[in-house]
């Protein structure tokens, strides 16, 4: 059976959802749904998706969620312990008794999305195109919950938003589709948290779609931390709309999933628009670690500055594909990225490609990438001062890893993920123990 023909099973999964919903809400799913149907699920012989086999999930029945599971352990094991504003979603679903939204500052709206579907007519769909994937379709075809931050002119916000998502060990896969909404005004600024962790057996399909308006002078920053379990398929994608003098920057860490897809899309829309992309990605196993990432740069005095690195052992594959494109009469831009990979198995394997197109004449731009294992000298020169040959691989992993994870500003985020990083290595040790 082709992908197209699994066109219909998907959509009898979230037929339930496609119905919810005003008028306006219908209609904008029905014009997905009628997306999707054409589009149907990517496959290999699409340029972006050439190394991401999707066949494999195509054929999995997925259902909607039923309801909230018991998942008070798992939402306290797996919380970065962040204070101020949480959102809480079991399955995909809002736990309003897990969640703290009080202490709201003034022009600033937090709202769980299935119960204020309204308040996002203004964005839902405007950011991120419906044609953009079959997954991003399916996603505005049956988003099950979600949410809105809308920051009015000049609003800030001291602390993070931090958005967890954890699902639970369920008799039949579920498929999970969350929507974030994203619009800061004129100077707001903000700082969200977006988390997926997933107990051991959980098995569904978290299919995600952030969208992300930054208004003239707008400063937001967006941490991603991907933590779901081994059997887990996670496939997301955030757009982005930035106009005069904003800056976005993105904090991309995926450490779990069986197949994880990360897609980022970036429109510089203003003179002095800035983007920053950081990103991490640690396969073992048999892991499928994807991202792609694309800058356009649509206006004169923009500026991207890209850094991906990638650590694989055993089997595992990633994938990544960093893409800036300067536009005519775009001069005095600014476009730098990088991937970097350490391999750690010579049965690994990564496929990178960072491009430029470029039609402009007056411009900054460069790329680059590298692929190898660790340097035997550093290694020799940490074994000659007394360390054993697996805590020195591991410190010099850690260390490549900490040229990324060093820039994260939150101590509770910065402190998870570096020893996450650390328990996943080869050489599996516990950074507490080395103070």
């Amino acid at each position: 059976m082709s992908l197209a023909e699994f066109t219909d099973q998907w959509l009898s999964a979230i037929a339930p959802q496609i119905s919810e919903g005003s008028g306006w809400l219908t209609d904008l799913r029905q014009g997905a749904v009628e997306q999707f149907a054409t589009l149907g699920l990517p496959h290999a012989r699409l340029e972006n998706w050439k190394y991401t086999d999707v066949k494999a999930l195509a054929k999995r029945q997925f259902s909607l969620p039923n309801g909230q599971a018991d998942a008070v352990t798992l939402i306290k094991e797996s919380s970065l312990g962040l204070d101020g504003i949480r959102l809480v979603f079991v399955d995909g679903i809002f736990s309003e008794q897990a969640s703290t939204l009080n202490s709201l500052p003034q022009g600033v709206q937090v709202l769980p999305l299935a119960k204020n579907a309204n308040a996002a007519k203004p964005l839902l769909g405007q950011v991120a195109a419906a044609n953009f994937s079959g997954f991003t379709a399916l996603n505005l075809a049956g988003w099950q919950d979600g949410v809105l931050i809308d920051l009015a002119a000049n609003a800030r916000l001291e602390q993070p938003v931090y958005l967890q998502f954890v699902a639970t060990e369920q008799e039949n896969p579920v498929l999970v589709q969350p929507r974030i909404l994203i619009k800061a005004g004129t100077y707001a600024e903000a700082t969200v948290v977006e988390h997926y962790a997933g107990a051991d057996d959980a098995a569904s399909l978290t299919n995600a779609v952030t969208e992300v308006e930054l208004a003239d002078g707008a400063n937001i920053t967006h941490y991603k931390l991907q933590q779901e379990s081994s059997k887990q398929y996670h496939i997301a994608s955030m757009h982005v709309q930035q106009q005069r003098d904003s800056r976005f920057t993105s904090h991309n860490v995926c450490l779990g999933g069986k197949l994880a897809r990360q897609d980022i899309q970036v429109e510089l829309n203003g003179e002095g628009a800035e983007v920053n992309l950081n990103g991490l990605y640690l396969g073992n196993a048999r892991q499928h670690l994807d991202n792609h990432t694309l800058v356009n740069h649509n206006a004169p005095h923009t500026n991207s500055h890209e850094d991906y690195k990638g650590i694989l052992n055993d089997r595992s594959r990633g994938v990544f594909n960093g893409r800036a494109v300067v536009h005519k009469n775009a001069q005095k831009i600014e476009a730098h990225q990088s991937n970097a990979n350490l391999l750690l198995s010579d049965k690994a394997e990564i496929d990178t490609k960072p491009e430029l197109e470029i039609y402009a004449d007056d411009v900054k731009c460069s790329h680059g990438s590298t692929t190898g294992q660790l340097d035997e000298n550093a290694l020799f020169a940490l074994r000659s001062r007394g360390l054993g040959e697996e805590m020195a691989r591991g410190l010099l992993t850690l260390a490549f890893a900490n040229e990324v994870i060093d820039r994260i500003e939150i101590p509770a985020v910065h402190d998870r993920i570096e020893d996450a990083v650390a328990g996943r290595l080869p050489e599996k040790f516990n950074l507490k123990g080395l103070v």
